[in-house]
């Protein structure tokens, strides 16, 4: 069974962050470790969450006790989301270091993949973690990554190069010298994701949700995405289906009411493409 190891928040009541990304793999039937960076109650968006940030020394400790039952080794996918200090962003770095460098007999895959979701701020919000933590996700974090899947205003913070539409997106994107997965690229009245590496980009875009979107939306394209190139997916169609998943899951929680996304109950229609769904090549 592939693995995935998450370090990430942990939100009790909220379906964002590395908690919502474990229940998703389910799903795909890879297995998840999460390493918990923050234990909240709740989203900040819904107010004081509760909780508190997760001690260096305990975070620390969660990685040496995974590493120590031979787990490295095993780990298919590392996944980094939010991070709450620089210690940790530092320690995620080497936790990535010696999942590479480990020994993988018994691995799923002959090398580990590693997805980075530099998880800073957002169009309208700004920087929503310390500048000194987005620093070092991007000093530390970004150079080790495979892939890297921020937002537009993410890209653009990153690279100083807009990435608000389509087009831009691919610019900017090119300018890290990754592959990239770019949310919330908006063209007209529609709103989608672009992936882009030196060899190809897409778009995968649908009408803008016209009814409150639940939080959560970045972590959940982000390892569906990440699930489907683990299953040896081309990105395009790894695109479209996460998208599509994506899509159908706010749909759901319109039609269901629900304020938090609805990644149980969706069950396998949460890998799914959609037919809301418009693909586009870029490049």
């Amino acid at each position: 069974m592939p693995m995935a190891l998450i370090m990430s928040s942990h939100v009790a009541g909220s379906r964002v962050g590395g908690s919502a990304q474990a229940l998703a793999l389910t799903q795909f039937k890879i297995d998840p470790v999460v390493i918990p960076t923050v234990l909240y109650g709740r989203h900040p968006g819904w107010g004081a969450p509760g909780g508190a940030q997760v001690p260096i020394e305990a975070f620390e400790g969660m990685l040496d006790g995974v590493e120590a039952n031979g787990l490295f080794g095993l780990c298919d996918l590392v996944l980094t989301g939010y991070f709450a200090s620089v210690e940790q962003v530092r320690a995620a770095a080497r936790a990535i270091d010696a999942v590479r460098a480990a020994p993988r007999e018994g691995a799923f895959n002959r090398r580990p993949m590693v997805v980075v979701d530099p998880v800073m701020g957002d169009a309208g919000k700004g920087l929503f973690i310390p500048p000194d933590v987005a620093q070092a996700i991007q000093d530390e974090l970004l150079p080790r990554a495979d892939l890297i899947a921020p937002n537009s205003w993410e890209l653009q913070r990153i690279t100083g190069s807009d990435a608000r539409d389509p087009a831009a997106a691919v610019r900017a994107a090119r300018l890290t010298g990754k592959a990239v997965l770019v949310s919330s690229v908006v063209r007209g009245g529609e709103i989608g994701v672009v992936y882009a590496d030196k060899k190809e980009a897409w778009l995968a875009a649908h009408q803008k949700a016209t009814s409150p979107v639940p939080s959560g939306t970045g972590d959940l394209l982000t390892v569906l995405f990440a699930a489907a190139l683990l299953e040896g997916q081309t990105p395009s169609y790894g695109l479209a289906r996460a998208v599509g998943g994506l899509a159908e899951t706010i749909t759901s929680s319109g039609i269901w009411a629900s304020p938090e996304l609805p990644i149980v109950a969706m069950g396998s229609r949460i890998k799914q493409a959609s037919p809301t769904v418009r693909m586009e090549r870029l490049a």
